[in-house]
């Protein structure tokens, strides 16, 4: 019986990781709420010490504060019709800003008023409140505090604002949740550099935070990404790690020369599948099988990546919409850009595709490099043209036929 338990306990537990990890703001009136409220202790003591992640659980919702990742790192907020634009999380932060300190209740005309004070007061230049564009920013960022539950819409909706600027709305605001949405505050920070670059710091964990932050937060981790110390750290735990992302998170790791990647069987931990469905997923799948195929290196030394010649993608799309153009989407079979630019977008979040830039390891020194088995050489990526494409080593698994090799 007390083994049934011990497993049972687990389960729970690693239920709730991953609960939190999907979510980090989980609701009370999320499935896995009422497991994250059993293991609160547990589970503020296992982020704290293995990520470095703050969790605060309160009886309405549970909060897991995720430090960023550094620049270029980030993943927006998705909507039914595409990502957050930069206009709508300028009024996102204005509008918590004024949450923070607004009445309990408040009329959706005196908010909007309100926020729009608020950028005269930061010197933020907004456009014109009349404007469609400007009206639909901030009813994208009022419907997504409503999806947290930081405003209840008692009478009317904001979303009728996106259409008509008269819409009245009578909204209850959550100061609790309001007060807990921001992950990281300016501080000091002067410029958006500083902020995302503070944003990022480990902390006391250091390097194993560091590098287990980069492990669970993305697809693949090159190893000429990480320093030295994070490289050697890494060589020496990774087999403690893989046992530890396993048991807790039920993450299986696939260990390389050239990194690592954290795999979910379940499919649970990832706002974007790959493989996955639709014209723009069918297309990237296709175009990295046909990338691998024609661009794998031989055997040899170790390279995680190649440079992709632009006449190489632009002929294997192309190829691609004369085969396919019945099936797929009409305004990407009639957009060829279009087409390029969202499969590559698609094939760089996945890790599989990178924009060439100088890594960590192109930063060290060649002693330094030389030194390290894992990481042999500062060319490991190939020579390409700033900011050309590199077909990465994690690409390989998406091969045709024969193995990915170690």
């Amino acid at each position: 019986m007390a083994d049934e338990h011990d497993i049972a306990l687990a389960v729970e537990r690693r239920r709730a990781v991953r609960a939190l990890l999907s979510a980090p703001l989980l609701l009370a009136t999320d499935d896995d709420f009422p497991l994250v409220r059993r293991h609160a202790e547990w589970l503020k003591s296992w982020f704290g010490n293995f990520l470095g992640y703050r969790l605060v659980v309160e009886a309405g919702f549970a909060r897991l504060f995720k430090p960023g990742l550094g620049p270029g790192r980030g993943r927006p907020l998705l909507r039914a019709s595409g990502p957050f634009t930069p206009r709508m999380y300028t009024y996102l932060t204005l509008g918590v800003a004024v949450l923070l300190t607004c009445p309990e209740q408040v009329l959706l005309s005196q908010l909007i008023a309100d926020v729009r004070a608020a950028a005269v007061e930061a010197g933020i230049a907004l456009g014109d409140a009349q404007r469609p564009t400007e009206r639909r920013a901030l009813s994208a960022a009022l419907r997504q505090l409503v999806s947290w539950q930081a405003l209840r819409e008692e009478q009317g909706t904001v979303a009728g604002y996106a259409d008509d600027d008269r819409a009245e709305a009578l909204l209850t605001v959550n100061r609790d949740i309001v007060a807990h949405l921001v992950a990281t505050p300016p501080g000091r920070s002067v410029t958006a550099a500083e902020f995302v670059g503070a944003a990022a710091e480990p902390g006391p964990g250091g390097t194993r935070h560091a590098v287990r932050r980069r492990l669970i937060e993305q697809p693949v981790v090159y190893l000429d990404e990480l320093s030295a110390a994070q490289r050697a750290w890494l060589r020496r735990e990774q087999r403690r790690e893989e046992r530890s992302f396993l048991e807790y998170a039920g993450l299986q790791a696939e260990l390389r020369a050239e990194g690592v990647a954290l795999l979910d069987p379940d499919d649970g931990l990832t706002d974007v599948l790959f493989p996955g469905v639709g014209t723009v997923a069918q297309a990237a799948l296709l175009t990295i099988t046909a990338l691998v195929e024609q661009l794998r290196p031989a055997p040899g030394r170790l390279v995680i990546g190649v440079p992709v010649p632009e006449h190489v993608l632009d002929g294997i799309l192309a190829d691609l919409v004369d085969r396919h153009a019945r099936r797929w989407a009409g305004r990407y079979v009639e957009d060829l850009l279009l087409l390029r630019e969202a499969v590559v977008a698609l094939l760089i979040t996945m890790g599989l595709l990178a924009r060439s830039a100088p890594t960590v390891a192109d930063a060290e020194s060649t002693e330094t490099i030389a030194a390290e088995r894992a990481v042999d050489a500062r060319a490991a990526r190939g020579d390409s043209p700033e900011g050309g494409l590199v077909l990465l080593a994690a690409a390989a698994r998406y091969a045709a036929s024969e193995a990915v090799r170690s």
